[in-house]
């Protein structure tokens, strides 16, 4: 069953459009990659789909049967969809517990809100051993895994990962994405990532698209994408 459906979106910063009529669709239960060099519109596409301020979009947006072209970010947010843009996103002077407490703020099931934290804790035990501690004074890899853990204590249908390797070690990497496949199989999370590490994203997806120059160039399931040669070549540097 089809989630998301993207036809025709352009997007622009001011008189600069980015975005030249993008279509995409995801399915309920995948995973799908986003790749493309950097300047190609990745992270554009996502902060469309969120309805963020400042970009002008254009086109059809719809999640779960419902249009979102015009909605606010909150309300976005409440139809189900979680972002974790680049650059992690938290709120540095908050708390790891005051942040993860931000990322339950539409639920009102306190109890169970209570039990997905100490699940985040038990997921990533840095974070648990850091709970009083300021998430600006994480390191980067301590902040992306704080990032992901409080936009997925909304529960989201959705979650938006963009560029989630970025900056980080080998180590933290791998462990991130394995948290993400997990998701996947565990609670039937759907998810779009935009990111640049191609084998490892393609490793965990279902079906994969190659943005050049804000149209869609590319599109096929992941395990062929990966193992193309000519397509590797010509697209994802690999």
């Amino acid at each position: 069953m089809t989630l998301l459906t993207v036809e025709g979106l352009e997007a622009s910063y001011g008189p600069v459009r980015v975005l030249h009529g993008i279509d995409l669709t995801v399915e309920r239960g995948e995973v799908v990659v986003l790749l493309g060099a950097n300047g190609a519109g990745k992270t554009t596409t996502l902060r469309a789909l969120c309805q963020l301020p400042g970009l002008s979009t254009s086109g059809r947006v719809d999640f779960d049967g419902r249009s979102l072209v015009g909605c606010r970010t909150e309300e976005v947010v409440r139809r189900g969809i979680a972002h974790v843009p680049q650059g992690r996103g938290t709120f540095p002077e908050l708390s790891v517990e005051e942040n993860l407490d931000a990322g339950a703020y539409l639920r009102r099931d306190r109890r169970e809100v209570r039990q997905d934290i100490e699940r985040w804790y038990d997921t990533f035990p840095r974070l648990a051993d850091r709970r009083h501690q300021s998430a600006g004074t994480l390191s980067g890899g301590e902040q992306q895994m704080l990032a992901v853990a409080r936009a997925c204590l909304s529960r989201p249908q959705l979650l938006l990962l963009d560029e989630p390797s970025l900056g980080l070690a080998p180590l933290v990497i791998q462990h991130l994405f394995e948290i993400f496949a997990e998701l996947n199989r565990s609670d039937g999370t759907t998810i779009l990532v935009v990111e640049q590490n191609a084998t490892l994203a393609l490793s965990i997806a279902t079906r994969a698209y190659v943005i050049e120059s804000g149209q869609i160039v590319l599109t096929g399931p992941a395990a062929e994408l990966h193992h193309d040669d000519g397509v590797r070549r010509a697209y994802l540097g690999f």
